[in-house]
């Protein structure tokens, strides 16, 4: 199907057959997904119809137009975000049939077991053991900086499984279940106060083969698909004319001109120009993925996202004054979700300076954009062709 007239009278029908306001909203969001409206770019039988990837905001605007529920995606994002393009892209039949509608659907929450006390930057030199017994493995390890691990249902995984190999070649790539007895999950506060993130302890976790993306020893080729997405979700999402960040900083300036200087004028003029420039390179970008397989260009939406917020909130805390610098709450808080701006200008002020390390660092990006979209000669490697367990440690 690539009619989007064909797509209105599909969701007219459907929106007919399952009235929003008479249906519940797990029942609705269910009943979605199997009539093919929850992706409209993945295939028949898993939320999508096999139709081009911008005819989703065809579907979304009739629905919205109608007060549907949504899946309340800020929760589920790294679910949306990062998993589920994985596993459309990697996983068995059975493995997409099993996650990819309760995922959509909100049921099941899911967290991302990548980075490693001495694993960030350099992810490929993760410690974290998956050794073979029968049809299972046994993982035994430790993961950092995991969004959403206290409220998560399932886990995509990681972890070394041949230490003879050099770094990028022994790892594989897992869906772990966070219920299992030996995941311990424990809370890091940050500067905001709060504790989104937690730390994993993985001790004789045991996951079926049968929940392995993609073949033994290739997780490193599997995991960056999820990385290309995550840097989409993060840095390119579909957000409204001041939306995000810039939004509450304009707002104060319309409504308070007394806080208004030439200087500050100057500079929230030149940041909104980039904040409208980066919301429409994200456009032009979504417009061009294929699903489940973005390009390097993620990576640059990121970049931008994370020096924006950044810049953006460091004018918000300057324009407001003393004011700019109280921060409502600081007590030990669980979010299941950052909400960047429903708070006050010193919450974003602290919490965006996590932007540029979350979701791959802006150094590492920059590596990214030079060497896979310029064309620019990488870096010197000396341990790409070592044994992991030759590394130095």
């Amino acid at each position: 199907m690539t009619d989007a007239a064909e797509l209105r009278t599909l969701v007219h029908e459907f929106l007919a057959a399952h009235p929003p306001a008479a249906t519940g909203h797990a029942d609705f969001l269910r009943a979605r997904f199997d009539a093919g409206l929850a992706w409209v770019h993945y295939p028949r039988g898993l939320g999508g119809l096999g139709a081009s990837r911008p005819l989703q905001s065809v579907v979304d605007a009739e629905l919205a137009a109608a007060d549907a529920p949504d899946n309340d995606p800020r929760r589920i994002g790294i679910g949306l975000g990062m998993a589920a393009p994985t596993i459309l892209a990697y996983g068995s039949d059975d493995v997409k049939r099993r996650f990819l509608r309760p995922l959509w659907v909100g049921e099941e929450v899911w967290c991302q077991l990548f980075s490693e006390p001495g694993a960030g930057s350099d992810l490929a030199a993760l410690s974290t053991r998956a050794v073979r017994d029968g049809d299972d493995w046994i993982v035994d390890g430790q993961k950092v900086w995991t969004s959403s691990a206290h409220t998560a249902r399932w886990a995509i995984l990681i972890a070394r499984t041949d230490p003879e190999l050099p770094k990028h070649r022994g790892i594989t790539y897992f869906i772990c279940d966070m219920t299992h007895p030996g995941v311990d999950v424990r809370p890091l506060r940050q500067i905001t106060g709060e504790a989104e993130f937690n730390e994993v302890f993985l001790t004789g976790v045991r996951i079926p083969d049968a929940h392995r993306l993609g073949e033994v020893g290739d997780g490193w080729n599997v995991a960056r698909t999820t990385l290309m997405n995550e840097r989409v979700s993060i840095g390119g999402g579909r957000i409204p004319r001041e939306g995000g960040m810039i939004g509450p900083v304009a707002r104060t300036w319309r409504e308070r001109p007394e806080l208004r200087t030439h200087d500050l004028h100057q500079r929230l003029l030149t940041l909104w120009v980039e904040a409208e420039v980066a919301r429409l390179a994200g456009e032009r970008l979504r417009q061009q993925l294929a699903a489940g397989r973005p390009g390097p260009e993620g990576s640059a939406m990121k970049l931008a996202f994370a020096r924006l917020n950044q810049e953006i909130s460091g004018v918000e805390v300057e324009l407001r004054g003393e004011e700019g610098l109280l921060y409502d709450d600081w007590t030990m808080r669980r979010p299941e979700l950052v909400d960047f701006t429903g708070r006050d200008a010193g919450y974003r002020y602290l919490r965006s300076k996590g932007n540029s390390i979350e979701g791959g660092t802006s150094e590492v990006l920059l590596n990214i954009v030079a060497e896979r979209v310029l064309g620019l000669p990488s870096e010197p490697r000396g341990d790409k062709d070592i044994a992991w367990k030759d590394l130095a440690r």
